[in-house]
């Protein structure tokens, strides 16, 4: 088959410009590091790229509430602790008041530990988390409690705050309400109360003085109830910071997962690209040579 002039310096230099295409593609790859500069390189990979990158952020958010929901559950389990402390003493001190060997003046005295222990309850359900909000605070109302100045004390709202989303479809309570921790204690009469009004009524009748042994047998039940609640409430913070460390430790996986992916997409193999990159400007150094010897034979002066 005869190749005419024109045919051959078209061939040879389109031959040419794709070799050249490809050696400053590569140069380009390991200049930078990454395999695609525009999405007509690969629409798929792109996409996929985008998609990535759109995980990556969205996890990266997920990550900020992680931490935060963290804090916040280790702080209401030291808090927790201490309000089971306070509790404790003050049912060692209702025990105490409530022998018959005390006189009205011992009772008052133990009136006046209790009254600390109820300001110290007060002062730990009022306790503010690391984004300077109530760690009691409920859905409704913007403290935890609060204390009149005859020493009564009410909750300050009611219903929990939302939980914080932690991942595609998982959000996890970080706080519970003041209402949760302190209130809704059973009563004898099928009522409801709350520690406060059970430390505040048992004080009212150690001040009184007289026969308290109803007091105390009230005040015994519902201090009693109200270190369960507390017990079950700092049970199930432990149970979501136990979920969040599986969650934390899932979003790890999979971030690493996406990494992987998005590398083998996206970075350049340094030693592939240079290896391919030497072997591309051999062949383009020896189409250019041997274009430029061909292209100088008599033969092709008169074949023009």
């Amino acid at each position: 088959m005869q190749i005419g002039t024109s045919l051959f310096y078209d061939r040879t230099s389109a031959q040419m410009t794709n070799l050249s295409a490809q050696t400053s593609t590569l140069t380009t790859q390991i200049a930078t590091g990454k395999k695609l500069s525009a999405p007509s390189q690969d629409v798929v990979a792109y996409n996929r790229l985008t998609s990535i990158k759109q995980a990556n952020a969205d996890q990266a958010a997920y990550s900020g509430n992680i931490s935060l929901a963290k804090s916040l559950l280790q702080q209401s389990d030291s808090t927790l602790t201490q309000v089971s402390t306070q509790l404790q003493r003050a049912s060692e001190l209702t025990l105490r008041a409530n022998t018959g060997t005390l006189n009205d003046g011992d009772r008052k005295t133990i009136a006046i530990e209790l009254k600390s222990i109820l300001d110290d309850l007060v002062n730990l359900a009022n306790t503010s988390d690391a984004r300077g909000q109530p760690l009691f605070g409920a859905a409704t109302g913007t403290k935890a409690v609060i204390q009149a100045s005859d020493g009564r004390v009410t909750l300050g709202g009611t219903g929990d705050l939302p939980a914080i989303p932690v991942g595609d479809g998982t959000a996890i309570p970080a706080t519970d309400s003041a209402e949760r921790v302190f209130g809704n204690i059973p009563t004898k009469a099928g009522g409801k109360t709350d520690v406060f009004a059970i430390l505040s009524d048992y004080i009212t009748a150690l001040d009184a003085g007289g026969d308290i042994s109803a007091a105390s047998a009230t005040a015994i039940d519902g201090l009693s109830a109200s270190q369960l609640q507390v017990s079950n409430v700092q049970g199930s913070v432990g149970a979501r910071a136990a979920r969040l460390d599986i969650v934390s430790s899932q979003a790890t996986d999979a971030t690493t997962a996406r990494e992987s992916d998005r590398t083998e997409l996206e970075d350049t193999d340094l030693s592939t690209a240079i290896t391919e990159l030497q072997k591309q400007m051999t062949i383009l150094s020896a189409t250019q040579a041997s274009f430029s010897k061909l292209s100088s034979l008599s033969l092709f002066t008169y074949l023009r």
